[in-house]
């Protein structure tokens, strides 16, 4: 951030200022407004909202928990198509809740925050954008989200390849893949969906792999009439559903957190999936892990392994270890010819937060958080007044619904504001010494998880220490506890 700002450039005030409108900026924006908080203002890099379900357009590209719960509990959807939805009907939902509840006004598009520093004179966020905007506000929310920057390998050769080359998150749809030559890196996520969406279409795909992932079946449906009917006309069928999903999906979390015995019989499950839709020995010793089921992001699909057993499609195991005119090089050596080159590689979990943000005595973020992301029950950092954090470290899920985590943050950061609201206070901010025993606790608790234990790196975990700064090593139902009361002596303060 500049500090020789030029004071002839536009320059706002709120009381709130939210960087990001994708499911958590848009959802703790929900519950401000709710709260009668009406000075605020969202910003937005892009010129639309919804965050990765707006980024992310890849053929079969969806949802991998159930619609009825991957939605706000206080903006329920009746008329969902699929047990699953796909990222238009998501993306669509996100507008329709924006829109309904006045928030659409609200947000700034075209609007890349560069850089937000502390001014401890006024006890004020000064906010600079990319478009020369700088505003002025009391609180400052960051909900960029964790699968926002695309990680894209630096690879030997790659001006020389020719055709085109993309991130899944980027996706080129005016590239026609029919008759193509198609060269995918990764075998994540996105990369279990948009395969098999195209795998029919091109003349061969080959398909590097570093490391297979855990797959369960995919028991998608349709939602019939009849469904919909009840879930629009009786809102407590709407909520019996919803809360079936969730207490299914909660039941999962003691085989990641503190019981492996949990785990035997979705690995039991991975297994006969395999065994059932991997009839060659060579596909099958090639997609069976050899760690431990939920130790990396278990995966859904009914589609991927006979994808990976069509007669044009080739899995190599191993990464690319160069780039050759028209040409994929495995680390093996081999080369694949190759029209079009496709990474499905993921995103940077560790380095979410890419503006410079400067706190008390001009402590930077980035400094802060060297030795490995940390912040009180993932919300709020310590030497940074007035800051909150939406999807921020140790906040993640391996077995429910993101959206559950982001509704209770959201909650806890309006009873924070309404708490310095009543008080006349200043600022807030988490003690140090709080968020100290707070990630003792958070690295305790990770010790014996499957994450930890089960014999793999993921991207969970920070490369520079193995510390896993993304997951939260317990149960929603905990984080809600947690986070559902304000401990007035975990702050400081400020009156003055």
């Amino acid at each position: 951030m500049s500090s020789t700002a030029d004071a002839s450039r536009p320059s706002q005030d709120a009381d709130v200022v939210i960087v990001g409108a994708g499911f958590s900026g848009l959802g703790v924006a929900a519950l401000l407004d709710k709260a009668g908080f009406r000075s605020y203002l969202i910003l937005e890099a892009a010129d639309d909202l919804g965050g990765t379900w707006r980024d992310n357009t890849y053929p079969g590209c969806g949802c991998d928990i159930p619609s009825p719960l991957y939605s706000y509990s206080f903006h329920q959807k009746a008329d969902w198509s699929r047990l699953f939805a796909g990222q238009p009907e998501i993306l669509d939902y996100l507008r329709d809740m924006a829109r309904r509840r006045g928030l659409v006004g609200r947000i700034r598009f075209g609007q890349s925050v560069t850089g937000a520093r502390w001014s401890e004179v006024d006890a004020r966020w000064e906010v600079e954008t990319a478009a020369g905007t700088r505003l002025r506000a009391r609180f400052l929310i960051s909900a960029v989200g964790p699968l926002h920057h695309p990680v894209v390998p630096r690879l030997p050769g790659t001006e020389s390849f020719g055709g085109p080359a993309f991130h899944s998150a980027a996706w080129r749809h005016d590239v026609d893949l029919t008759g193509k030559r198609v060269a995918v890196i990764g075998t994540g996520a996105s990369a279990v969906q948009f395969v098999p969406a195209i795998a029919d279409r091109v003349a061969a795909l080959t398909v590097f792999q570093r490391t297979p992932p855990w797959i369960l079946p995919k028991s998608d449906r349709t939602f019939d009439d009849r469904h919909r009917r009840l879930a629009h006309w009786l809102p407590p069928y709407r909520w019996w559903i919803r809360e079936r999903l969730f207490r299914i999906h909660e039941s999962r979390a003691a085989g990641f957190v503190s019981d492996p015995r949990a785990m035997e019989a979705t690995g039991a499950l991975a297994r006969r999936l395999i065994a059932k839709q991997v009839s060659d020995p060579a596909l099958r010793a090639a997609v069976t892990p050899d760690y431990t089921v939920g130790c990396k992001r278990v995966l859904i699909s009914s589609d991927w392994y006979p994808a990976l057993s069509l007669p044009h499609v080739d899995l190599r195991r191993g990464g690319v270890k160069e780039l050759r005119p028209g040409a994929v090089v495995g680390e093996d050596g081999h080369e694949t010819a190759a029209d079009v080159l496709i990474h499905g590689t993921g995103f940077d979990t560790q380095n979410t937060i890419r503006f410079d943000i400067a706190g008390r005595d001009g402590l930077s973020l980035a400094d802060a958080w060297r030795g490995g992301n940390q912040a009180y029950l993932g919300t709020t950092v310590a030497g940074f007044p007035n800051m909150f954090l939406m999807v921020g470290p140790n906040t993640g899920l391996g077995h429910n619904s993101q959206i559950a985590m982001i509704e209770a943050q959201a909650r806890h950061v309006v009873a924070l504001l309404r708490r310095v609201r009543r008080s006349g206070a200043r600022t807030v901010e988490v003690r140090p010494e709080v968020q100290r025993s707070f990630i003792d606790w958070i690295d305790g608790r990770m010790a014996g998880t499957v994450w930890q234990t089960g014999g793999c790196r993921s991207w969970y975990q920070d490369p520079r220490s193995g510390r896993n700064t993304v997951l939260w090593p317990d149960t929603v139902v905990a984080f809600r506890r947690r986070t559902a009361r304000i401990r007035t002596e975990d702050y400081l303060v400020g009156r003055s």
